[in-house]
């Protein structure tokens, strides 16, 4: 089973919004995917609250509390939605399930020093400083031609990352969040523009687990 740990200490920085956007496209690919929330607002399992029941199917975990056993074997995917302001431990329990971990960030100062600290303890695990869970750090709500973005560049430059995808600021995200609908859920052109976007991180996880 591919997992995939959605992380960083630092809130508001779109976490559920990738880990709803991923975990929408592993369906809509046809694959039996589950989506668990680590995080005390239960974001995530809202958002499954408010999905059509028309729409492709994705399973609920109520990890607030922490990680509930097993995934069911016949699950094909799994995607945590990690809590902000993790403990060590938490994290630890979160990266050992884990397949690939991602990162979001958003084009701000503020955000860009709690990235910084929280990828300094990540580091420090032994799946992660062993190089056997690769991480993905994710420029997020990004408009671009913005000296905020010019400086996010700079930023992942100055921890030794290009950043695996950029997913620029668009209103479809929230509109899209308030069914319980995803980019990847529309057929309209915008959402069909808005999925390119999302490829390199889609590769990058799907390489990650297949070496290829």
């Amino acid at each position: 089973m591919l997992s995939v740990l959605i992380a960083n200490a630092k809130g508001g920085c779109g976490k559920t919004t990738l880990a709803t956007n991923i975990a929408a496209a592993f369906s809509v690919g046809g694959r039996r995917t589950l989506l668990a929330d680590a995080d005390r607002q239960r974001s995530s399992l809202a958002w499954l609250d408010r999905r059509p029941k028309s729409s492709a199917p994705i399973g609920g975990l109520d990890w607030s509390k922490g990680a509930d056993g097993t995934p069911p074997p016949e699950a094909d995917c799994l995607v945590i939605d990690g809590a902000a302001g993790m403990r060590r431990r938490e994290m630890e329990e979160l990266v050992r399930l884990a397949d690939v971990v991602v990162v979001p960030v958003l084009p701000s100062a503020f955000d860009e020093t709690g990235t910084r600290r929280f990828l300094d303890r990540l580091n420090e695990l032994k799946p992660i400083r062993r190089n056997r869970v690769p991480v993905a750090v994710v420029r997020n709500r990004v408009r671009d031609r913005t000296i905020a973005a010019a400086q996010l560049d700079l930023f992942l430059l100055g921890v030794g990352s290009t950043g695996i995808a950029r997913i620029p600021d668009r209103t479809l995200y929230t509109e899209a969040a308030a069914r319980g609908l995803s980019v990847f859920d529309l057929t309209s052109a915008r959402a069909a523009q808005l999925r390119h976007d999302w490829r390199p991180l889609l590769r990058f996880i799907e390489s990650s687990v297949t070496g290829s």
